[in-house]
């Protein structure tokens, strides 16, 4: 059976670039590995519906029990596509995978109700939906500086021509998303989990270094 290993964190932590430097390293030391990144935009309903609430063209904004909902059907359309590369491959290495839509979703709720926020969205998507709970989360800590920093240096998205996405221009909301993953690291809720730091002083670490961490906890 595949490993599955989910690279989570808020926006701009540099988790793709962390899963492709993952994949490439499990490669080089002879394990197949392939990289599937969460939401699919152009592959899903739900991951269609996610675009345009993300890139505000839905006339009104959805509560985080029916975005965590979108979410989870994105991964729901998902799974033969992830049943597909799992069956191909040592290593299936997440870009975003369950953790995100619990910590997105709790972070827009007070303190009492983000736990049981939490647990809803995991039974969902582990329970009614049927999903595979990773095998291991790795919570990218990036400052939010440097994040947004990040943010600013990607690509046009396929989903907005917007600098910043609905989720990404709200810097209380990121904030809270990263005192809720550091909340289920600490419980270990969802899983096994470790915190990898992306930065070393003032720099970045090298996608590398970020890497080798990360593979050697796989190990």
């Amino acid at each position: 059976m595949s490993v599955f290993l989910a690279i989570e964190g808020a926006d701009g932590a540099g988790k793709a670039t962390a899963s492709a430097a993952v994949a490439d390293l499990l490669r080089a030391n002879g394990k197949r590995a392939a990289v599937v990144s969460f939401p699919r935009y152009g592959d899903t309903i739900g991951g269609h519906m996610l675009g345009e609430l993300l890139s505000g063209r839905l006339p009104r904004g959805a509560t985080p029990e029916s975005a965590a909902v979108l979410y989870a059907l994105d991964r729901f359309e998902s799974r033969a596509h992830v049943g597909d590369v799992a069956a191909a491959n040592d290593v299936v290495v997440f870009d975003r995978y369950v953790a995100s839509n619990m910590a997105y979703q709790a972070a827009k709720v007070g303190s009492d109700e983000a736990d049981r926020l939490m647990r809803w969205i995991l039974a969902l998507e582990t329970g009614a939906f049927g999903l595979r709970p990773p095998d291991l989360s790795v919570y990218l800590d990036t400052p939010p500086a440097r994040a947004l920093d990040q943010i600013l240096q990607k690509r046009r998205r396929s989903y907005t021509d917007r600098a910043l996405d609905e989720n990404e221009a709200d810097a209380r909301l990121q904030l809270a998303v990263r005192t809720a993953y550091r909340s289920m690291v600490a419980r270990s809720i969802a899983g096994r989990w470790i915190t990898v730091a992306t930065m070393a002083g003032d720099a970045m670490r090298t996608p590398a270094a970020i890497a080798e961490e990360i593979v050697a906890a796989i190990s």
